[in-house]
């Protein structure tokens, strides 16, 4: 395994650690880490949403399964999240990437800055469905596909803050995840081809090794110090972007 595949290793099994501690970030660590190294926005969210299948897919079996999903709101999220997110990738893949690149830094950046308030908010107990669910679906699901990731942070973020209770949310967002990763991969394939793909084991292959310890520190870990955390890490690599491409 060459240096950059280690690193790249080390970038999954980071982002897989703080997803199965927060069951968010994957995405916007791993796309973090990746741009850091040196991909395009488009080959950085493509590997990312191509790992992400398999984990979104246990994921929300697993939220189906114990109950945890509306399939309500699901199905609003999921259809107007799997429109963004194509049309989301369709940009990505058709833009020179030094031209996008400052915008998707920006997009992480201000995701780090969510994450941070998230650490910092208290989750209210009782249910709220909204009316704005699809326009929040289409929106999270083309921000996603650009920024490679943030699909959770931004919608369960939302979602939360407009009083629906935290179980659901989680468990709904993350199902429809599936949903809306599978068509992002499946545009990206369709527009760039199967590249990237030590790249791609090589995520998967830290993802798959943190799972078990991911669970441990969710257990263990005060979770809002490790948000805090996870929001200064992908501020900071992201305003580093920002400062290579401006600086």
């Amino acid at each position: 395994m060459t240096s950059e595949m280690m690193l790249v290793f080390a970038v999954g099994f980071i982002a897989q650690l703080v997803d199965g501690a927060l069951g968010m970030a994957f995405g916007i660590v791993s796309s973090t880490g990746l741009m850091t190294l040196g991909l395009s926005p488009a080959a950085a969210s493509a590997v990312v949403h191509t790992a992400e299948i398999a984990t979104t897919g246990a994921s929300g079996a697993s939220h189906a399964w114990f109950r945890n999903v509306d399939w309500r709101l699901f199905r609003r999220l999921a259809i107007s999240g799997m429109f963004g997110g194509a049309l989301g990738a369709l940009v990505l893949s058709q833009v020179d990437g030094k031209a996008i690149q400052p915008f998707v830094a920006a997009y992480l950046l201000v995701m780090g800055c969510i994450i941070l308030m998230r650490a910092f908010s208290r989750a209210p107990v009782e249910d709220a469905t909204p009316d704005y669910a699809p326009p929040l679906g289409l929106i999270g699901g083309f921000l996603d596909a650009v920024g490679g990731g943030g699909w959770g942070a931004m919608v369960a973020s939302t979602l939360v803050g407009s009083g629906h209770a935290p179980r659901q949310v989680i468990g709904t967002v993350s199902a429809s995840e599936f949903c809306v990763t599978v068509t992002i991969a499946v545009v990206f394939f369709s527009q760039l081809g199967l590249s990237h793909v030590g790249h791609i084991v090589a995520l998967v292959a830290g993802g798959l090794l943190a799972a078990p310890f991911g669970a441990i520190v969710a257990g263990r870990v005060n979770p809002r110090p490790l948000m805090f955390a996870v929001g200064v890490l992908v501020t900071a690599l992201a305003g580093l972007q920002l400062w290579r491409v401006f600086g």
